[in-house]
């Protein structure tokens, strides 16, 4: 991986991402700020946006996002079930480079 997901913890409080390093001893804490928070303060995995109705976002000339709709509680792309988001966690980052670059195009051409 090499994607932000792979170096940064990215626990969520309250929509605040954790910036200290994935597998950090101690509280989490948002770089800049003095927001830290421990792990049973933190947000539950499952997004908020799940179950929300949606429609597939704008494809790009490759396809991307693949029918998938953009989730607006996480900005993930989410698939949909009946026209809702189905249930999935909060996006914490891409995967892999490709689809950094893949969501740094989708962005630009569609904005936010």
């Amino acid at each position: 991986m090499n994607s932000a997901s792979a170096s940064w913890c990215l626990s969520r409080a309250g929509g605040v991402v954790c910036t200290r390093p994935r597998g950090h001893a101690g509280l989490h804490n948002r770089s800049g700020t003095s927001r830290m928070w421990s792990d049973r303060e933190a947000d539950a995995p499952l997004c908020p946006g799940s179950g929300a109705p949606a429609t597939p976002a704008p494809r790009l000339a490759d396809g991307f996002p693949h029918g998938t709709a953009l989730c607006e509680a996480c900005w993930g792309f989410v698939p949909l079930d009946d026209g809702l988001l189905a249930p999935h966690d909060a996006f914490r980052g891409a995967d892999d480079a490709e689809e950094v670059g893949r969501r740094s195009v989708w962005f630009n051409t569609h904005g936010w």
